[in-house]
């Protein structure tokens, strides 16, 4: 199997600069794609912008109490760790690692692969 390659992209130097809404989330744009970061009790966590169930927009997003985003759509519920569907109907929500250190945040984007070339 092969090894993802991760490029690391710098977000911000601290969780202070970034604009969370109520619900404790802010959107990012990295390489001409939208990324929600998630505020969590665990640090943040980032995820497409968008419910792959029905293209809802997950800045409108909320989360249950265990840290799961929920789809303002259709309430479809996901875990930010691996972005399983937890109404168990086969989805996932891509999910990008953060990286926090004394030189800022970063964010995780796969380089090649089938749909390197796509948005």
């Amino acid at each position: 199997m092969a090894v993802k390659k991760i490029k690391w992209y710098k977000i911000e130097e601290t969780a202070e600069e970034l604009l969370f809404n109520e619900n404790n989330i802010a959107e990012v744009k990295v390489k001409d794609k939208k990324i929600c970061l998630i505020k969590t009790h665990d640090g943040i966590k980032a995820c497409a912008s968008r419910c792959p169930h029905a293209g809802g927009d997950m800045m409108d997003a909320f989360l249950d109490k265990n840290e799961n985003i929920v789809c303002p759509v259709h309430r479809y519920v996901f875990n930010l760790d691996n972005g399983r569907d937890l109404n168990n109907e086969g989805y996932y929500l891509k999910i990008y690692p953060v990286q926090m250190n004394a030189e800022g945040i970063f964010l995780g984007m796969e380089e090649g692969g089938l749909f390197s070339w796509w948005g």
